[in-house]
């Protein structure tokens, strides 16, 4: 088969259909003359708590801003300790390790979420509180994640940066532990053009605390509670998520039937992402486990498939977390799914033809 051009993105497809609509709504907001924390700001927030069926929502600057924000609004900081998975993006544990409290690591499950049976011996009287990640837009063990909380009186944060409208067991991510986070950068099956986030939660008094902790810590204009930090969400970009909101379904529904395809065409390559009972996986980012990574990777690359790995460095050994003093096989699945792991392009544009691309390469390099 002749080299197809295969990208990892494919932003201008997208945009491309619904262009009008999205300029329009920059247009209103412009002629608004209000840019910062007005309507189009408040009108979102409504639509997205309608969304992830949770009482409130807030707009944030970006995931990592609703993340350091949330663990400070919980009054999380120096001497507290904060469980969460390796290997996520920098974001889940540099949001704890900027507040002086300490990231914990436990290690995760064949699903690359974090393993519920490993999660007690972690705890201890600093634990303040648990961070699973539902990483590439699959959700996390929460019910028996939720219950080992309970039983040690810590509190839930979600990191649904990746998992926008997943669900697990009907219910969406967002609104099943005590607050989530969410990215919107452009990376994501629903993103704004640009950075942007939201904070969603059920309950009142941390709903208050954001909405004062993104803008400055300003009671009102003249009066500030406590210092903060400028993490506020624009109004263009929260009119330009609001024109797409309304097809996120459409767009995931789309992203699943690509993905269980591939899971079809690969199979016999590699080891797929099938869903297990009860879960509605978005695939954010499509990963399969494949021997000779590596090899593979540079492989896809070289014939037009811009193939990427999510993440080759694990959390535990970042420079950054050098004074934790964690060593390499602290978290053997971690280690062994950080050599084995690729992620594959996938957006609800992507072709027939060039899926079977990809695979007739699986095909061709493993033969």
């Amino acid at each position: 088969m002749e080299n197809l051009s295969v990208p990892y993105v494919a932003f201008k497809q997208q945009v491309a259909a619904i262009k009008k609509e999205l300029m329009n709504a920059v247009e209103s907001v412009l002629e608004s003359g209000q840019y910062v924390l007005s309507e189009k700001g408040k009108q979102f927030e409504k639509e997205f708590s309608e969304y992830c069926k949770t009482k409130f929502s807030t707009g944030v600057a970006n995931g990592t801003c609703g993340l350091h924000l949330v663990l400070r609004c919980l009054d999380i900081g120096p001497g507290d300790e904060v469980i969460t998975a390796p290997n996520s993006f920098i974001a889940s544990a540099g949001s704890i390790g900027v507040l002086g409290a300490k990231p914990v690591f436990v290690d995760i499950c064949q699903d690359l979420n974090i393993d519920p049976a490993q999660l007690e011996k972690a705890i201890t009287p600093k634990t303040k509180a648990i961070m699973p990640v539902h990483l590439t837009g699959r959700p996390a063990k929460m019910t028996q994640i939720l219950e080992i909380a309970d039983k040690n009186k810590l509190l839930v944060v979600e990191d649904a940066a990746q998992a926008v409208g997943a669900k697990l067991d009907g219910k969406r991510v967002g609104g099943i532990g005590d607050v989530a986070c969410f990215s919107l950068h452009p990376l994501k099956n629903f993103h704004a053009f640009g950075d942007g986030g939201m904070v969603t939660t059920n309950r009142q008094e941390i709903y208050e605390k954001i909405i004062v902790a993104r803008n400055h810590g300003l009671k009102n204009r003249e009066e500030c509670d406590f210092w903060s930090y400028n993490c506020r969400l624009d109004e263009i970009q929260a009119a330009m998520l609001s024109v797409q909101l309304p097809l996120l379904d459409k767009w995931t529904e789309e992203r699943r039937k690509i993905a269980f395809r591939y899971n079809e065409l690969l199979r016999p390559y590699a080891e797929v992402p099938d869903e297990a009972e009860g879960e509605y996986c978005v695939f954010q980012t499509y990963v399969v486990k494949a021997p000779r990574r590596d090899e593979l990777k540079a492989y896809l690359n070289e014939k037009g498939v811009e193939a990427l790995v999510h993440y080759p460095l694990p959390l535990h050994l970042q420079p950054a977390a050098k004074n934790l003093g964690y060593q390499e096989n602290d978290f053997p699945v971690t280690m062994a799914m950080s050599k084995k792991i690729i992620s594959l392009p996938l957006y609800p544009e992507l072709s027939k033809q060039q899926q079977e691309y990809v695979a007739s390469l699986f095909k061709e390099f493993y033969k």
